[in-house]
Formats: structure tokens, sequence, C-alpha cells
């Protein structure tokens, strides 16, 4: 019988990064949800849309990654594409400081979710 080792080996730098790139998206995402819900109004409904399925994904996705599963790449490039359509819905509102934090956090975890589903885990 094989001994399991105690710990697992550690995350790639780049899944590293990638984890933390989605749990910033995470958070700013979350704050931008907060921030839209005290603007109101009905323009804000396909944003606010687009902001909770990318704070989804990008949560679901570093947990994934965390915990090794064999679906972690394909993840990644779903939680890019969510990201991505949250970028892009967040530039809908260019005057907006909080809206393009968030733009710009999904972008960054947009890039790193892109190159890890392209890499193998």
């Amino acid at each position: 019988m094989t001994q399991q080792p105690a710990t697992m080996t550690p995350l790639s730098k780049e899944m590293q990064d990638c984890v933390q790139a989605c749990m910033t998206c995470h958070s700013v995402c979350e704050e931008t949800m907060s921030s839209c819900l005290q603007m109101g109004g009905q323009a804000q409904m396909q944003i606010m849309r687009a902001v909770m399925d990318c704070a989804e994904m990008t949560r679901m996705c570093a947990d994934m990654m965390m915990r090794r599963s064999p679906l972690s790449a394909e993840m990644c490039a779903m939680c890019a594409r969510a990201c991505d359509m949250c970028a892009e819905a967040c530039m809908s509102m260019p005057d907006d400081a909080q809206m393009m934090r968030c733009a710009e956090a999904c972008r960054r975890c947009a890039e790193t979710c892109r190159s890890m589903s392209a890499a193998t885990m």
C-alpha cells in the first residue's frame, strides 16, 4: 500500500495569480452590486446581471482551482467569458469610478483565466 503525501503539491505561480485575480474580481463585483443597488434604475438591471454572474463565476473558479478540480480549465474559460461580459457592461458607465474599477478587475481576471484555460492543469 502506497502512502499518500501529507500535503498536496503547491499551486503553480500562474494558478496562484489566477486564483488571486478571481478573488479580487469577486470582491470588486460584490462592491459594484451594492453600488448599483443604491443607484437603482432600469438601465442598471442588465449591468447587475453581468456583475452577479461574474461574482459567482469568479468565486467558483477560484474554489475549483484551489481544490484542483479536473474541470478547472473549462471553468477558467467560462469565467473569462463572464468577466469579459461584465467588463463590457461596466464600461457602459464610464463616468462611474466603481464601474471602472470593476471593469479593470474583470479584464485582469479574464486575462489570467484565459491563460489558465489554455494551460494543462
